[in-house]
């Protein structure tokens, strides 16, 4: 019994120092960036005082932008007045439908430029020609094909995330070692089988790469070519403030926009760490 006993209180001690070290480890991550943003935003304020010209501190960019952008995210009044979520919404469904097609076109395309060296030599020189083109000077050329804001914007974020996604897929599948191809030959390997089981398992942590390049620039686009022409959506809001002279406003969907693209870099990087890894077992 005295040994039971001793068993449980070391047990309860071991538990006791798991959690204390979880909590002083989510402490270290935290507290940093909690601190650095609070001196930021200190400084901030001591900039722009109230009264003073120019941009508003954030104590006034929470009492300009507080109701309704702030307390009711989600209204909508008819037309254009609509809030920063659904504003949001509305430019992630078209990188949804943007990125997601670059995806397509870029993976498909990546490997088999890669897979073939003719392929290769043959369109590498144009994609890199191609590549250079800054996104927004596709905008004139997508509204006068599409006759469209929003598809123009929705070829903007193709046009723009393609490029990463395919050259990381074209250097994944180049790099794949010479030993995998010979045990292809070696085992005689159908096409679909080498595929399945070695082109694209090599090949995912670059694809992924340019997946997470692809998504972030999807993002800046999106904003930028609103910006210019749409009636919807977190750049035309940005744009809309500006003209009004509603700076707190555009402070705060700035905030909105970091806060968006951070979470879906994360979000492909999340589902990178799984599908890798899985593939790995």
């Amino acid at each position: 019994m005295a040994v039971s006993s001793q068993k449980i209180t070391k047990n309860r001690r071991g538990g006791n120092s798991n959690n204390n070290s979880w909590i002083v480890k989510q402490a270290r991550g935290i507290l940093p960036p909690v601190v650095a943003l609070l001196v930021f935003l200190t400084i901030w304020q001591l900039l722009c005082l109230p009264g003073s010209e120019g941009l508003p501190g954030p104590i006034q960019v929470v009492q300009g932008a507080w109701d309704p952008f702030i307390i009711n995210p989600f209204f909508d009044n008819g037309g254009n007045s609509k809030g920063l979520a659904l504003q949001v919404f509305a430019s992630l469904q078209r990188v949804a439908i943007g990125f997601s097609l670059s995806a397509i076109v870029g993976v498909g395309f990546g490997i088999l430029i890669g897979s073939n060296k003719l392929v290769y030599r043959s369109l590498d020189p144009i994609f890199q020609v191609l590549r250079t083109i800054p996104p927004l000077a596709w905008l004139p050329i997508a509204l006068a094909a599409l006759k469209d804001n929003g598809l123009a914007a929705i070829f903007v974020i193709f046009i723009t995330a393609v490029w990463p996604i395919l050259i990381n897929t074209t250097v994944g599948v180049q790099q794949i070692p010479q030993d995998y191809i010979n045990v292809k030959r070696v085992l005689k390997l159908s096409n679909k089988a080498y595929f399945f089981k070695i082109l694209l398992p090599a090949s995912l942590p670059y694809i992924f790469t340019g997946l997470r390049i692809g998504i972030g620039l999807s993002w800046l686009a999106i904003v930028a070519a609103e910006m210019l022409r749409s009636d919807v959506g977190i750049g035309f809001f940005i744009w809309e403030s500006y003209n009004n002279a509603y700076l707190d406003r555009i402070i705060l969907a700035l905030i909105y926009v970091g806060i968006v693209g951070f979470l879906l870099d994360r979000s492909i990087a999340f589902i990178a760490t799984k599908i890798v890894a899985e593939d790995l077992k």
